[in-house]
C-alpha cells in the first residue's frame, strides 16, 4: 500500500479508507457522527476527542445542509476518510483525515469565517469550533462541471506519552489558519 502522507490540508492521491454518500437531510448526521467517532478510536484517539472529532463534522455538514443547499433534502455530500501517515495496511495512524465534498454554491473560502465570538448570541460557531478541534482545517472550491466545496480537515494524535504535539498546538493551528490554510 503505498504511503498516503501529504500536507494535513490536501486530499490524498490514495483512495479513502472510508468514503459515505449521504443526502442533505438531518436525520443522517447521527450515521456520520457514530462512522467518524468509531473510527477515530480505531485509529487511537481517546473517546473525548472521537466525541470532538464526530462534533466537527456534524457541525460542517449542518453548515453544508443549512448554507450550502438552504435546506434541501435531496443533495449529495460525500464523508471520505483516511488513516494520516499510515505506511501499511493496517499499520499504525498517527491521526485522521476527513474530507467533505458538495455540490452547493461555490463561495470564496476566504469569507468562510466564523463569527465574532464577542457576541452573544446562539449559532455562528461551527466554523470556530471545526478549527479548534482540528490541527488543520481548509475549504476550498471543487473543480468541474459539479462545482460544489471541500473541507479538508485532519487531527494528529497526542503523544502518548502526555507531551505536546507540535503540529497540534493551538499556536501553530492559529498561525495555519491566518496564512489562509484552515
Amino acid at each position: 500500500m503505498p504511503d498516503s502522507r501529504v500536507e494535513l490540508d490536501q486530499v490524498p492521491t490514495v483512495p479513502p479508507h472510508v468514503e459515505m454518500r449521504l443526502l442533505s437531510q438531518p436525520r443522517y448526521l447521527c450515521g456520520a457522527r457514530d462512522a467518524v467517532s468509531s473510527i477515530s478510536k480505531r485509529f487511537g484517539f481517546d473517546d473525548q476527542t472521537a466525541g470532538q472529532l464526530a462534533l466537527a463534522v456534524d457541525e460542517a455538514l449542518c453548515n453544508i445542509i443549512r448554507h450550502g443547499y438552504g435546506g434541501a433534502a435531496d443533495r449529495p455530500i460525500w464523508l471520505r476518510i483516511w488513516p494520516l501517515g499510515e505506511k501499511s495496511a493496517g499499520g499504525t495512524a498517527e491521526g485522521i483525515r476527513i474530507v467533505l465534498e458538495d455540490e452547493a454554491q461555490q463561495v470564496d473560502p476566504v469569507k468562510i469565517k466564523s463569527r465574532d465570538l464577542t457576541e452573544v448570541r446562539p449559532g455562528g460557531l461551527g466554523v470556530h469550533i471545526i478549527q479548534q478541534i482540528m490541527t488543520a482545517a481548509r475549504y476550498e472550491k471543487r473543480e468541474g462541471t459539479q462545482g460544489g466545496m471541500r473541507l479538508i480537515m485532519s487531527k494528529k494524535l497526542e503523544p502518548k506519552d502526555g507531551s505536546t504535539n507540535s503540529a497540534s498546538s493551538s499556536g501553530e493551528r492559529q498561525a495555519a489558519l491566518v496564512k489562509g490554510k484552515g
